[in-house]
């Protein structure tokens, strides 16, 4: 009773807390100069992230299994892997940029989960036997933590895609709008008044190109060590599901929807570590091939739960309309 009411306490806390700190990551990306609410931003989330760490503890001690076996359990602890890389590149002082990657992707899956929706399996109840294996926490968690960094690394490379697609936009512009000026210029004082505003507007642009320039270099860097670092909990969390399998079903692979999408997921994610490590390959290509395993992934980890068919059939809902 004690551990029900106290996961009661830390839900609802931690739902008033995320609303709390949408509010304040609204205003903070509308008015960058307010450093003291970015730092109210960043304790709201520090005090969530333990809320949820609570939570998920109070859960495991009181159902007395790892709380990854149903959709809501598994998108609480995708919500708290978000937070844990918004820590981790919060502390590595990468704030402004990549913060608004990672914020937003912890507090609306965690909104989602705690937000009524999935009322029906807030409650847990006893593993069905598929799930009474010490491969539980190795092969969830993995798969989780998997989802999570190659997430935030797919956002990472969906930004860079969208600065380098305005960067281009933004000079295709400018060369009209100079030859534009340059076909009705008239007189010599127009002339030098036209020059003038060409260098300041030159010095501007070279300026902006500048900061783009290294905004993408930083996208492009840490997508590629987050999503690193996501294939390889994908890849050990595959191979110990196939060892799990094995010792449930009696096969190692059998080509369940859940199985089939996550070798797709791995195989695209394989794809863009190939076309990354090619030097003479332009980030923005594997950028696309990211943005396409952000989408494969969202299937894989919640489509395949709507059809609550195969094997994986247990981790399937229903939404609950209040």
């Amino acid at each position: 009773m004690i551990f029900s009411t106290l996961e009661h306490i830390l839900t609802h806390i931690s739902f008033s807390m995320v609303s709390i700190v949408i509010t304040l990551h609204l205003i903070t990306l509308l008015v960058n100069k307010i450093v003291g609410l970015y730092n109210s931003f960043e304790k709201g989330m520090i005090i969530t992230f333990f809320c949820i760490t609570g939570l998920l503890v109070t859960r495991w001690i009181y159902w007395k299994h790892f709380p990854l076996s149903d959709l809501y359990e598994s998108l609480i602890f995708l919500s708290w892997s978000f937070y844990i890389i918004h820590m981790i590149l919060y502390f590595k002082k990468q704030k402004n940029s990549l913060s608004a990657i990672t914020a937003p992707s912890a507090i609306f899956t965690q909104g989602f989960a705690t937000s009524g929706l999935l009322t029906e399996m807030h409650q847990s109840a006893i593993l069905v036997p598929a799930l009474q294996s010490q491969w539980l926490m190795m092969h969830v968690s993995m798969m989780v933590l998997g989802y999570a960094s190659l997430l935030c690394g797919s956002l990472l490379s969906i930004a860079l895609l969208i600065v380098t697609f305005q960067k281009e936009i933004i000079r295709i512009f400018y060369k009209k709008k100079y030859l534009l000026n340059e076909s009705f210029l008239f007189g010599e004082i127009q002339y030098m008044n036209q020059k003038d505003n060409m260098f300041q507007s030159a010095s501007l642009l070279s300026i902006r190109n500048y900061y783009r320039s290294q905004l993408i270099e930083q996208l492009d860097h840490w997508s590629y060590r987050v999503i690193s670092l996501g294939f390889i909990f994908l890849t050990i969390g595959i191979l110990s599901g196939a060892v799990w399998a094995n010792e449930a079903w009696g096969s190692y692979w059998n080509w369940d929807p859940k199985e089939t999408w996550a070798f797709i997921t791995w195989t695209i994610f394989a794809i863009y570590l190939h076309i990354r490590t090619n030097k003479n390959s332009r980030s923005a290509n594997s950028a696309i091939v990211a943005f396409m395993g952000f989408l494969i992934i969202w299937i894989c980890y919640f489509g395949v739960n709507l059809l609550g068919i195969g094997l994986h059939s247990y981790g399937s809902f229903t939404l609950t309309l209040n």
